[in-house]
Protein backbone atom coordinates (compact mmCIF):
# COMPACT_ATOMS: atom_id res chain seq x y z
CA UNK A 1 0.00 0.00 0.00
CA UNK A 2 -0.11 0.83 -0.04
CA UNK A 3 -0.09 1.74 -1.93
CA UNK A 4 1.06 0.07 -1.30
CA UNK A 5 0.97 0.38 2.20
CA UNK A 6 -0.40 0.23 0.60
CA UNK A 7 -0.87 -2.40 0.19
CA UNK A 8 -1.87 0.39 -0.03
CA UNK A 9 -2.04 1.84 -3.53
CA UNK A 10 -2.09 -1.17 -5.82
CA UNK A 11 -5.33 -0.29 -7.54
CA UNK A 12 -5.34 -1.28 -11.22
CA UNK A 13 -7.48 1.70 -12.18
CA UNK A 14 -5.15 4.08 -10.43
CA UNK A 15 -2.24 2.87 -12.45
CA UNK A 16 -3.44 4.50 -15.63
CA UNK A 17 -2.85 7.83 -13.96
CA UNK A 18 0.56 7.27 -12.39
CA UNK A 19 2.78 10.26 -12.63
CA UNK A 20 5.93 9.88 -14.69
CA UNK A 21 8.23 12.23 -12.83
CA UNK A 22 11.92 11.80 -12.26
CA UNK A 23 11.61 9.43 -9.31
CA UNK A 24 9.34 7.07 -11.23
CA UNK A 25 11.57 7.19 -14.26
CA UNK A 26 14.61 6.48 -12.15
CA UNK A 27 13.00 3.54 -10.40
CA UNK A 28 11.80 2.03 -13.66
CA UNK A 29 15.17 2.41 -15.35
CA UNK A 30 16.93 0.77 -12.44
CA UNK A 31 14.62 -2.19 -12.66
CA UNK A 32 15.02 -2.73 -16.36
CA UNK A 33 11.85 -1.16 -17.73
CA UNK A 34 10.66 2.09 -19.17
CA UNK A 35 8.48 4.40 -17.04
CA UNK A 36 5.38 3.19 -18.86
CA UNK A 37 6.19 -0.51 -18.99
CA UNK A 38 4.96 -1.66 -15.60
CA UNK A 39 1.53 -3.24 -15.28
CA UNK A 40 0.99 -0.64 -12.60
CA UNK A 41 0.52 1.88 -15.41
CA UNK A 42 -2.13 -0.04 -17.30
CA UNK A 43 -5.88 0.27 -17.33
CA UNK A 44 -7.86 -2.14 -15.16
CA UNK A 45 -8.68 -5.55 -16.47
CA UNK A 46 -8.38 -9.20 -15.65
CA UNK A 47 -4.74 -10.24 -15.33
CA UNK A 48 -3.33 -11.78 -18.47
CA UNK A 49 -0.10 -11.75 -20.45
CA UNK A 50 -0.70 -8.26 -21.83
CA UNK A 51 -1.39 -6.87 -18.35
CA UNK A 52 1.58 -8.39 -16.59
CA UNK A 53 5.20 -7.32 -16.57
CA UNK A 54 7.30 -9.98 -18.27
CA UNK A 55 10.42 -10.57 -16.20
CA UNK A 56 13.72 -11.56 -17.79
CA UNK A 57 13.97 -14.89 -16.00
CA UNK A 58 16.09 -15.63 -12.96
CA UNK A 59 19.40 -13.84 -13.00
CA UNK A 60 22.64 -15.62 -12.19
CA UNK A 61 25.12 -12.73 -12.16
CA UNK A 62 23.90 -11.26 -8.85
CA UNK A 63 25.20 -7.79 -9.61
CA UNK A 64 23.66 -5.17 -7.35
CA UNK A 65 20.42 -3.70 -8.67
CA UNK A 66 20.64 -0.65 -6.41
CA UNK A 67 21.04 2.82 -7.94
CA UNK A 68 24.58 4.22 -7.93
CA UNK A 69 25.45 5.81 -4.56
CA UNK A 70 25.22 9.33 -5.95
CA UNK A 71 21.62 8.69 -7.10
CA UNK A 72 20.32 7.23 -3.83
CA UNK A 73 17.76 9.37 -2.04
CA UNK A 74 19.14 8.82 1.48
CA UNK A 75 22.31 7.25 2.86
CA UNK A 76 22.34 5.48 6.22
CA UNK A 77 25.60 4.21 7.63
CA UNK A 78 23.73 1.81 9.95
CA UNK A 79 21.73 0.35 7.07
CA UNK A 80 24.86 -0.17 4.95
CA UNK A 81 26.67 -1.84 7.85
CA UNK A 82 23.66 -4.09 8.45
CA UNK A 83 23.56 -5.14 4.80
CA UNK A 84 27.27 -6.00 4.88
CA UNK A 85 27.11 -7.85 8.21
CA UNK A 86 23.98 -9.89 7.49
CA UNK A 87 24.90 -10.70 3.88
CA UNK A 88 28.13 -12.33 5.02
CA UNK A 89 26.06 -14.81 7.03
CA UNK A 90 23.76 -15.81 4.16
CA UNK A 91 25.15 -18.88 2.46
CA UNK A 92 22.86 -18.70 -0.56
CA UNK A 93 24.29 -16.01 -2.90
CA UNK A 94 20.92 -15.35 -4.53
CA UNK A 95 19.20 -14.81 -1.20
CA UNK A 96 22.01 -12.50 -0.08
CA UNK A 97 21.70 -10.60 -3.36
CA UNK A 98 17.95 -10.18 -2.88
CA UNK A 99 18.47 -8.88 0.65
CA UNK A 100 21.09 -6.39 -0.53
CA UNK A 101 18.74 -5.08 -3.20
CA UNK A 102 15.49 -5.06 -1.23
CA UNK A 103 16.31 -3.96 2.31
CA UNK A 104 17.56 -0.45 1.37
CA UNK A 105 15.05 0.07 -1.45
CA UNK A 106 12.89 2.54 0.50
CA UNK A 107 15.88 4.72 1.34
CA UNK A 108 17.46 4.35 -2.09
CA UNK A 109 14.44 5.30 -4.17
CA UNK A 110 11.36 6.59 -2.29
CA UNK A 111 12.18 9.15 0.42
CA UNK A 112 12.29 12.93 0.11
CA UNK A 113 13.87 14.29 3.30
CA UNK A 114 13.90 17.95 4.29
CA UNK A 115 12.35 20.36 6.76
CA UNK A 116 8.98 22.10 7.02
CA UNK A 117 8.40 24.78 9.63
CA UNK A 118 11.71 23.95 11.27
CA UNK A 119 10.79 20.29 11.75
CA UNK A 120 12.16 17.23 9.93
CA UNK A 121 9.84 16.28 7.09
CA UNK A 122 9.94 13.03 5.12
CA UNK A 123 7.66 12.33 2.19
CA UNK A 124 7.66 8.66 1.19
CA UNK A 125 6.30 7.46 -2.15
CA UNK A 126 5.28 3.83 -2.62
CA UNK A 127 7.53 3.25 -5.62
CA UNK A 128 5.90 3.59 -9.00
CA UNK A 129 3.14 5.80 -7.58
CA UNK A 130 4.29 9.27 -6.54
CA UNK A 131 2.01 9.62 -3.56
CA UNK A 132 2.36 8.85 0.14
CA UNK A 133 0.09 6.30 1.76
CA UNK A 134 -0.10 6.48 5.57
CA UNK A 135 0.05 2.68 5.66
CA UNK A 136 2.91 2.16 3.25
CA UNK A 137 5.06 4.97 4.56
CA UNK A 138 5.05 3.38 8.02
CA UNK A 139 5.67 -0.12 6.69
CA UNK A 140 8.47 1.05 4.40
CA UNK A 141 10.57 2.59 7.18
CA UNK A 142 9.54 0.14 9.92
CA UNK A 143 12.52 -2.26 9.64
CA UNK A 144 14.96 0.63 10.05
CA UNK A 145 13.67 1.58 13.51
CA UNK A 146 16.02 -0.74 15.46
CA UNK A 147 18.98 0.98 13.78
CA UNK A 148 18.05 4.53 14.83
CA UNK A 149 19.98 4.56 18.14
CA UNK A 150 23.23 4.18 16.19
CA UNK A 151 22.32 6.50 13.32
CA UNK A 152 21.08 9.98 14.30
CA UNK A 153 20.36 10.96 10.69
CA UNK A 154 18.18 7.88 10.19
CA UNK A 155 16.37 8.78 13.42
CA UNK A 156 15.70 12.25 12.01
CA UNK A 157 14.38 10.76 8.79
CA UNK A 158 11.84 8.62 10.65
CA UNK A 159 10.92 11.52 12.90
CA UNK A 160 10.23 13.37 9.65
CA UNK A 161 7.79 10.62 8.60
CA UNK A 162 5.93 11.09 11.90
CA UNK A 163 5.68 14.84 11.33
CA UNK A 164 4.47 14.37 7.74
CA UNK A 165 1.88 11.78 8.79
CA UNK A 166 0.65 14.16 11.49
CA UNK A 167 0.15 16.90 8.90
CA UNK A 168 -1.68 14.46 6.62
CA UNK A 169 -4.12 13.40 9.33
CA UNK A 170 -4.86 17.03 10.12
CA UNK A 171 -5.65 17.66 6.44
CA UNK A 172 -8.15 14.79 6.33
CA UNK A 173 -8.35 11.77 8.67
CA UNK A 174 -10.47 9.91 6.10
CA UNK A 175 -7.86 10.01 3.33
CA UNK A 176 -5.49 7.15 2.65
CA UNK A 177 -3.00 8.81 0.29
CA UNK A 178 -1.54 12.29 -0.07
CA UNK A 179 0.34 14.44 -2.56
CA UNK A 180 3.62 16.02 -1.54
CA UNK A 181 2.13 19.46 -2.13
CA UNK A 182 -1.33 20.73 -2.94
CA UNK A 183 -2.02 20.00 -6.58
CA UNK A 184 -4.10 18.02 -9.01
CA UNK A 185 -5.12 14.46 -8.20
CA UNK A 186 -6.10 11.88 -10.81
CA UNK A 187 -9.05 11.18 -8.52
CA UNK A 188 -10.26 14.78 -8.18
CA UNK A 189 -13.62 13.77 -9.66
CA UNK A 190 -14.35 11.11 -7.04
CA UNK A 191 -17.71 11.61 -5.37
CA UNK A 192 -16.34 12.47 -1.95
CA UNK A 193 -14.88 15.53 -0.24
CA UNK A 194 -11.61 15.78 -2.15
CA UNK A 195 -8.98 18.41 -1.30
CA UNK A 196 -5.95 19.57 -3.32
CA UNK A 197 -3.55 17.88 -0.89
CA UNK A 198 -5.16 14.46 -1.35
CA UNK A 199 -4.11 11.83 -3.83
CA UNK A 200 -7.00 9.57 -2.85
CA UNK A 201 -9.70 9.54 -0.17
CA UNK A 202 -10.51 5.96 0.69
CA UNK A 203 -11.42 5.44 4.35
CA UNK A 204 -9.40 2.55 5.76
CA UNK A 205 -9.06 2.00 9.51
CA UNK A 206 -5.43 1.01 9.17
CA UNK A 207 -4.56 4.41 7.67
CA UNK A 208 -4.88 5.85 11.19
CA UNK A 209 -3.40 2.82 12.96
CA UNK A 210 -0.09 2.73 11.11
CA UNK A 211 0.98 6.26 12.19
CA UNK A 212 0.35 5.26 15.82
CA UNK A 213 2.35 2.06 15.30
CA UNK A 214 5.28 4.06 13.95
CA UNK A 215 5.10 6.78 16.61
CA UNK A 216 4.87 4.29 19.46
CA UNK A 217 7.79 2.17 18.29
CA UNK A 218 9.89 5.26 17.52
CA UNK A 219 9.28 6.50 21.05
CA UNK A 220 10.01 3.14 22.67
CA UNK A 221 13.17 2.67 20.58
CA UNK A 222 14.69 6.15 20.83
CA UNK A 223 13.11 7.74 23.91
CA UNK A 224 12.69 10.87 21.79
CA UNK A 225 9.48 12.76 22.65
CA UNK A 226 10.11 15.79 20.45
CA UNK A 227 7.80 14.60 17.65
CA UNK A 228 4.78 14.49 19.94
CA UNK A 229 3.94 18.17 20.04
CA UNK A 230 0.63 20.04 19.92
CA UNK A 231 0.01 19.20 16.26
CA UNK A 232 0.54 15.49 16.93
CA UNK A 233 -1.84 15.65 19.90
CA UNK A 234 -4.46 17.33 17.71
CA UNK A 235 -4.06 14.61 15.09
CA UNK A 236 -4.49 11.91 17.73
CA UNK A 237 -7.67 13.59 18.95
CA UNK A 238 -8.94 13.57 15.39
CA UNK A 239 -8.03 9.89 15.12
CA UNK A 240 -10.12 8.99 18.17
CA UNK A 241 -12.99 11.13 16.88
CA UNK A 242 -12.89 9.40 13.49
CA UNK A 243 -12.93 5.93 15.02
CA UNK A 244 -15.97 6.91 17.06
CA UNK A 245 -17.75 8.44 14.08
CA UNK A 246 -17.27 5.21 12.16
CA UNK A 247 -18.84 3.11 14.88
CA UNK A 248 -21.99 4.73 13.41
CA UNK A 249 -23.98 4.49 16.60
CA UNK A 250 -26.17 7.54 15.96
CA UNK A 251 -25.80 8.17 12.23
CA UNK A 252 -23.69 7.17 9.24
CA UNK A 253 -21.06 9.80 9.94
CA UNK A 254 -19.63 12.37 7.52
CA UNK A 255 -17.81 10.06 5.10
CA UNK A 256 -19.04 8.56 1.85
CA UNK A 257 -17.28 7.65 -1.38
CA UNK A 258 -18.10 6.71 -4.96
CA UNK A 259 -16.04 6.53 -8.13
CA UNK A 260 -17.22 6.39 -11.72
CA UNK A 261 -15.54 3.17 -12.80
CA UNK A 262 -16.18 -0.27 -14.23
CA UNK A 263 -13.90 -1.80 -11.58
CA UNK A 264 -16.37 -2.99 -8.94
CA UNK A 265 -14.06 -3.01 -5.92
CA UNK A 266 -13.02 0.59 -6.65
CA UNK A 267 -16.37 2.13 -5.74
CA UNK A 268 -18.75 1.74 -2.82
CA UNK A 269 -22.20 0.21 -2.52
CA UNK A 270 -25.12 1.87 -0.77
CA UNK A 271 -24.80 5.22 -2.54
CA UNK A 272 -21.30 5.60 -1.15
CA UNK A 273 -22.02 4.61 2.46
CA UNK A 274 -21.33 0.90 2.08
CA UNK A 275 -23.64 -2.03 2.72
CA UNK A 276 -25.82 -1.76 5.84
CA UNK A 277 -24.41 -2.45 9.29
CA UNK A 278 -25.97 -2.82 12.71
CA UNK A 279 -24.04 -0.74 15.27
CA UNK A 280 -22.42 -3.22 17.64
CA UNK A 281 -19.29 -1.36 18.76
CA UNK A 282 -17.04 -2.28 15.83
CA UNK A 283 -15.56 0.39 13.54
CA UNK A 284 -16.61 0.63 9.90
CA UNK A 285 -13.84 0.44 7.28
CA UNK A 286 -15.24 1.23 3.85
CA UNK A 287 -12.01 0.02 2.22
CA UNK A 288 -9.54 -2.76 2.91
CA UNK A 289 -5.75 -2.24 3.12
CA UNK A 290 -5.66 -3.34 -0.52
CA UNK A 291 -7.68 -0.19 -1.28
CA UNK A 292 -10.55 -2.49 -2.36
CA UNK A 293 -14.05 -1.77 -1.04
CA UNK A 294 -15.29 -4.01 1.75
CA UNK A 295 -18.38 -6.16 1.27
CA UNK A 296 -19.42 -6.16 4.93
CA UNK A 297 -18.05 -2.93 6.42
CA UNK A 298 -16.79 -4.28 9.75
CA UNK A 299 -13.33 -5.42 8.63
CA UNK A 300 -12.11 -7.76 11.38
CA UNK A 301 -8.30 -7.56 10.95
CA UNK A 302 -8.43 -3.76 10.90
CA UNK A 303 -10.58 -3.65 14.03
CA UNK A 304 -7.97 -5.81 15.76
CA UNK A 305 -5.32 -3.35 14.64
CA UNK A 306 -7.39 -0.47 16.05
CA UNK A 307 -7.48 -2.15 19.48
CA UNK A 308 -3.69 -2.49 19.53
CA UNK A 309 -3.21 1.08 18.31
CA UNK A 310 -5.61 2.60 20.83
CA UNK A 311 -3.81 0.90 23.71
CA UNK A 312 -0.46 2.14 22.40
CA UNK A 313 -1.87 5.63 22.03
CA UNK A 314 -3.21 5.55 25.58
CA UNK A 315 0.26 4.68 26.89
CA UNK A 316 1.89 7.48 24.92
CA UNK A 317 -0.67 10.10 25.89
CA UNK A 318 -0.37 9.17 29.55
CA UNK A 319 3.43 8.90 29.76
CA UNK A 320 4.46 11.69 27.37
CA UNK A 321 1.72 14.26 27.84
CA UNK A 322 0.26 13.31 31.21
CA UNK A 323 -3.32 13.30 29.92
CA UNK A 324 -5.03 10.61 31.94
CA UNK A 325 -8.54 11.47 30.75
CA UNK A 326 -7.67 11.09 27.07
CA UNK A 327 -5.78 7.86 27.82
CA UNK A 328 -8.87 6.48 29.53
CA UNK A 329 -10.99 7.37 26.48
CA UNK A 330 -8.61 5.43 24.24
CA UNK A 331 -8.61 2.44 26.56
CA UNK A 332 -12.40 2.43 26.84
CA UNK A 333 -12.83 2.41 23.06
CA UNK A 334 -10.22 -0.33 22.73
CA UNK A 335 -12.10 -2.46 25.25
CA UNK A 336 -15.44 -1.84 23.52
CA UNK A 337 -14.06 -2.84 20.12
CA UNK A 338 -12.32 -5.90 21.56
CA UNK A 339 -15.52 -7.14 23.19
CA UNK A 340 -17.41 -6.58 19.94
CA UNK A 341 -14.76 -8.51 18.01
CA UNK A 342 -15.25 -11.59 20.14
CA UNK A 343 -19.04 -11.20 20.14
CA UNK A 344 -19.42 -10.76 16.37
CA UNK A 345 -16.13 -11.64 14.65
CA UNK A 346 -15.70 -15.21 15.88
CA UNK A 347 -17.85 -17.41 13.64
CA UNK A 348 -18.21 -21.12 12.84
CA UNK A 349 -16.58 -22.52 9.72
CA UNK A 350 -17.75 -25.89 8.34
CA UNK A 351 -14.19 -27.26 8.10
CA UNK A 352 -12.11 -25.39 10.68
CA UNK A 353 -14.56 -24.76 13.49
CA UNK A 354 -14.60 -21.36 15.18
CA UNK A 355 -12.40 -18.88 13.32
CA UNK A 356 -12.11 -15.14 12.80
CA UNK A 357 -14.27 -13.89 9.95
CA UNK A 358 -12.69 -11.45 7.52
CA UNK A 359 -15.71 -9.13 7.45
CA UNK A 360 -19.05 -8.98 9.26
CA UNK A 361 -22.02 -6.58 9.33
CA UNK A 362 -23.44 -6.95 12.84
CA UNK A 363 -26.56 -8.68 11.48
CA UNK A 364 -24.96 -12.12 11.55
CA UNK A 365 -23.61 -12.09 8.00
CA UNK A 366 -19.92 -12.78 7.49
CA UNK A 367 -17.35 -13.15 4.76
CA UNK A 368 -14.76 -15.95 4.90
CA UNK A 369 -11.52 -15.00 3.10
CA UNK A 370 -8.18 -13.36 3.69
CA UNK A 371 -6.14 -10.90 1.64
CA UNK A 372 -2.35 -10.60 1.49
CA UNK A 373 -2.42 -6.90 2.32
CA UNK A 374 -1.74 -6.04 5.95
CA UNK A 375 -3.64 -5.94 8.29
CA UNK A 376 -4.86 -9.41 7.42
CA UNK A 377 -6.04 -12.34 9.46
CA UNK A 378 -2.67 -13.99 8.84
CA UNK A 379 -0.84 -10.94 10.22
CA UNK A 380 -2.61 -10.71 13.59
CA UNK A 381 0.41 -11.83 15.68
CA UNK A 382 2.72 -9.57 13.67
CA UNK A 383 0.53 -6.60 14.59
CA UNK A 384 0.43 -7.59 18.26
CA UNK A 385 -3.24 -8.58 18.25
CA UNK A 386 -2.68 -12.13 19.52
CA UNK A 387 0.00 -14.70 20.23
CA UNK A 388 1.18 -16.94 17.36
CA UNK A 389 0.06 -20.02 19.30
CA UNK A 390 -3.40 -18.69 20.17
CA UNK A 391 -5.82 -21.55 19.34
CA UNK A 392 -8.35 -19.29 17.61
CA UNK A 393 -5.59 -17.80 15.49
CA UNK A 394 -4.18 -21.25 14.67
CA UNK A 395 -7.56 -22.41 13.35
CA UNK A 396 -7.95 -19.19 11.39
CA UNK A 397 -4.44 -19.55 10.01
CA UNK A 398 -5.21 -23.09 8.84
CA UNK A 399 -8.20 -21.69 6.97
CA UNK A 400 -6.22 -18.82 5.43
CA UNK A 401 -3.46 -21.13 4.18
CA UNK A 402 -5.74 -23.72 2.66
CA UNK A 403 -8.23 -24.33 -0.15
CA UNK A 404 -11.21 -22.98 1.80
CA UNK A 405 -9.77 -19.47 1.46
CA UNK A 406 -10.87 -18.37 -2.03
CA UNK A 407 -7.75 -16.21 -2.37
CA UNK A 408 -5.19 -18.88 -1.50
CA UNK A 409 -3.66 -19.94 -4.79
CA UNK A 410 -1.60 -23.04 -5.59
CA UNK A 411 0.29 -23.35 -8.84
CA UNK A 412 3.30 -24.93 -10.47
CA UNK A 413 5.76 -22.36 -9.10
CA UNK A 414 4.37 -21.41 -5.71
CA UNK A 415 1.42 -21.27 -3.37
CA UNK A 416 0.31 -18.36 -1.25
CA UNK A 417 -2.29 -15.75 -0.40
CA UNK A 418 -3.40 -13.20 -2.99
CA UNK A 419 -6.57 -11.14 -3.11
CA UNK A 420 -9.18 -9.71 -5.45
CA UNK A 421 -7.12 -6.60 -6.19
CA UNK A 422 -5.23 -8.00 -9.17
CA UNK A 423 -7.35 -11.08 -9.70
CA UNK A 424 -7.18 -14.85 -9.46
CA UNK A 425 -4.03 -16.97 -9.60
CA UNK A 426 -1.87 -14.01 -8.57
CA UNK A 427 0.19 -14.66 -5.43
CA UNK A 428 1.49 -11.74 -3.38
CA UNK A 429 5.03 -11.82 -1.92
CA UNK A 430 3.58 -9.85 1.01
CA UNK A 431 1.54 -12.93 1.87
CA UNK A 432 4.46 -15.34 1.65
CA UNK A 433 6.64 -13.01 3.71
CA UNK A 434 3.93 -12.59 6.34
CA UNK A 435 3.47 -16.35 6.54
CA UNK A 436 7.14 -16.65 7.49
CA UNK A 437 7.06 -13.67 9.88
CA UNK A 438 4.19 -15.27 11.84
CA UNK A 439 5.57 -18.82 11.86
CA UNK A 440 7.53 -20.63 14.56
CA UNK A 441 8.28 -23.60 12.31
CA UNK A 442 11.75 -23.76 10.76
CA UNK A 443 10.59 -25.88 7.85
CA UNK A 444 7.77 -23.50 6.98
CA UNK A 445 10.03 -20.44 7.23
CA UNK A 446 12.73 -22.06 5.08
CA UNK A 447 10.13 -22.95 2.46
CA UNK A 448 8.85 -19.36 2.37
CA UNK A 449 12.40 -18.09 1.87
CA UNK A 450 12.85 -20.51 -1.01
CA UNK A 451 9.57 -19.44 -2.63
CA UNK A 452 10.51 -15.77 -2.38
CA UNK A 453 13.93 -16.50 -3.87
CA UNK A 454 12.46 -18.45 -6.77
CA UNK A 455 9.69 -16.03 -7.75
CA UNK A 456 11.30 -12.60 -8.19
CA UNK A 457 11.25 -13.03 -11.93
CA UNK A 458 14.95 -12.32 -12.37
CA UNK A 459 14.60 -8.72 -11.22
CA UNK A 460 16.23 -8.98 -7.80
CA UNK A 461 13.20 -7.36 -6.13
CA UNK A 462 9.84 -8.36 -4.70
CA UNK A 463 6.68 -7.43 -6.59
CA UNK A 464 3.05 -6.74 -5.85
CA UNK A 465 2.06 -10.15 -7.22
CA UNK A 466 3.18 -12.89 -9.60
CA UNK A 467 1.36 -15.61 -11.47
CA UNK A 468 1.18 -18.92 -9.64
CA UNK A 469 2.56 -20.82 -12.65
CA UNK A 470 4.84 -18.19 -14.20
CA UNK A 471 6.69 -15.91 -11.76
CA UNK A 472 8.09 -13.95 -14.70
CA UNK A 473 4.58 -12.54 -15.13
CA UNK A 474 4.24 -10.05 -12.29
CA UNK A 475 2.68 -6.74 -11.31
CA UNK A 476 4.53 -3.67 -10.01
CA UNK A 477 8.26 -4.01 -10.46
CA UNK A 478 8.92 -1.08 -8.10
CA UNK A 479 6.94 -1.67 -4.91
CA UNK A 480 8.96 -0.62 -1.88
CA UNK A 481 6.72 -2.08 0.83
CA UNK A 482 7.20 -5.63 -0.46
CA UNK A 483 10.95 -5.07 -0.74
CA UNK A 484 11.37 -3.68 2.76
CA UNK A 485 9.14 -6.34 4.35
CA UNK A 486 11.33 -9.00 2.75
CA UNK A 487 14.35 -7.28 4.30
CA UNK A 488 12.57 -7.31 7.65
CA UNK A 489 12.05 -11.06 7.33
CA UNK A 490 15.72 -11.70 6.60
CA UNK A 491 16.74 -9.66 9.65
CA UNK A 492 14.30 -11.57 11.87
CA UNK A 493 15.55 -14.93 10.63
CA UNK A 494 19.16 -13.80 11.02
CA UNK A 495 18.46 -12.78 14.62
CA UNK A 496 16.29 -15.72 15.70
CA UNK A 497 17.12 -18.62 13.35
CA UNK A 498 20.53 -17.93 11.80
CA UNK A 499 20.96 -21.59 10.88
CA UNK A 500 18.31 -21.16 8.18
CA UNK A 501 20.57 -18.65 6.44
CA UNK A 502 24.00 -20.14 7.07
CA UNK A 503 23.13 -23.55 5.60
CA UNK A 504 22.45 -24.03 1.89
Amino acid sequence: MADPSGTGGHDPTRREFLKKGSAAAMGASLLGGSPGSSEARRKPGAPGPRDLQEGPGRSQDFQSRRPPPEERRFHSRAVEETISRVSKDIADPELAWLFGNCFPNTLDTTVDFGTVGGKPDTFVITGDIEAMWLRDSTAQVWPYLPLTPEDPELQQLIRGVIHRQTRCILIDPYANAFNKEAGESPWADDLTDMKPELHERKWEIDSLCYPIRLAYSYWRTTGDESAFDGEWREAMGLTLQTFREQQRKENRGPYKFQRVTGWQTDTVAGAGWGNPIRPVGLIVSIFRPSDDATIFPFLIPSNHFAVVSLLQLAEMIRDIRGEEAFAQECMALAQEVREALFAHGVVPHPVHGEVWAYEVDGFGNRHHMDDANIPSLLSLPYLGACAPDDPLYRRTRAFVLGPENPYYFQGESADGVGGPHVGLEMIWPLGITMRALTSNDDTEIARCLRLLKETHGGTGFMHESFHQDEPERFTREWFAWANTLFGELILKVHRERPQLLTSR
